[in-house]
């Protein structure tokens, strides 16, 4: 299924039925008087937040969600029926945004959660409900109010608890493809990702949802390379795994690239915890590796860990840590209490699913 993140809609709820005019006509009842119901309320529109979902592809398929009108009164004081409501389902992390692009009308973060962007416009009255002691014959009934009609954007963040940061070619998606059973592109030229991608490991008995963002380059704020339009996709995760290529002859200047481009995005992003990992000592000496641990940390101002996702080596350590920093409500393994038995025998471990 093809990833999309954004998608511009057309939404209008229906029109209320119009009132009916009518007079009770029966047999030996001279003056029957006005009978006329009332129109049916037209339909609503609502947002639906789904588990299901990870992409607004369908969306690209279908532009135009009209509900439908309300049925119009008739005799004997009959109500006409009201018309039918519309759901449309979105991902969870969905924001509903308004035509200008910036106001956020509302952010469907919680699986289940329901909102009525365009109300369903009221029926008119018929003419029974416009009888008095001055006017006992009205002529007259009222036309439906007209619903409710707006263009919204959809913009899909994904909810994940780790974000992968780094330039293009780091090894992030190597990574996740080692730690998580996510399959995404790997091959040995930059943007290779062209998208996120999500998988899940377990970690010390909880579920980790890790987000491999696509390659940032100095720049990408203003729109360089894949620029900044996939940043948003990090502004839900508890933490970030920042990954650097130990390869590279200067393994500072990405890292402090990578952090300028977050804080020139958001400076909020800045302030949430990350775990720094230098990827690919498997190619370096243990001198080597050290010396650039070394320089890295001084940089940081944290522990880095010397790993490689292509040997799986250093992978437990990074993942322990960047654990830690995950807050969220996370379900435990269904086998927890057989854990507690056992937990004198085992060690923590990670694993795909």
């Amino acid at each position: 299924m093809k990833f999309l993140d954004q998608a511009k809609i057309f939404i209008k709820s229906g029109d209320g039925g119009s009132g009916c005019v009518s007079f009770r006509r029966e047999k030996y009842i001279e003056f029957g008087g006005p009978n006329g119901g009332d129109g049916g309320k037209g339909g609503s529109v609502y947002f639906e937040a789904v588990e299901n979902l990870n992409t607004l592809i369908d969306f690209r398929y279908q532009q135009h969600f009209k509900a439908h009108k309300g049925y119009n009164g008739s005799g004997a004081e009959k109500t006409g029926a009201k018309g039918e409501d519309i759901i449309i389902k979105v991902p969870v992390g969905t924001e509903i945004v308004a035509e200008d692009g910036e106001t956020v009308i509302v952010d469907m973060i919680e699986p289940g959660q329901r909102f009525l962007i365009a109300k369903g416009g009221d029926g008119g009255r018929g003419n029974a409900q416009f009888k008095s002691s001055t006017n006992q014959a009205p002529r007259y009934a009222e036309p439906g109010w007209p619903g409710e009609e707006k263009w919204v954007w959809l913009r899909l963040k994904v909810i994940a608890d780790v974000g992968l940061l780094g330039l293009p070619n780091a090894g992030k998606s190597t990574f996740l493809s080692v730690v998580t059973s996510a399959r995404p592109k790997i091959a040995d030229y930059p943007f290779t990702t062209l998208h996120p991608n999500l998988g899940v490991a377990w970690v010390d008995g909880y579920e980790m949802v890790i987000a491999d963002i696509p390659g940032l380059i100095e720049g990408a704020h203003e729109g360089t390379g894949l620029g900044d339009r996939f940043l948003k996709h990090v502004e839900r995760c508890a933490a970030f795994l920042h990954v650097i290529d130990a390869t590279a002859e200067d393994v500072v200047t990405p890292y402090q690239v990578i952090r300028k481009e977050l804080e020139l995005y958001n400076d909020k992003l800045v302030k949430k915890p990350e775990v720094v990992a230098l990827n690919k000592c498997d190619a370096l000496s243990k001198d080597e590796v050290a010396k650039k641990v070394k320089m890295l940390e001084k940089a940081c101002g944290k522990k880095v860990y010397a790993i490689s996702a292509i040997a799986k080596q250093g992978l437990f350590d990074c993942l322990i840590d960047v654990n830690r920093y995950i807050t969220r409500d996370r379900l435990k393994k269904d086998n927890t209490s057989e854990t507690e038995e056992n937990s004198d025998n085992v060690t923590k471990t990670w694993s795909p699913i």
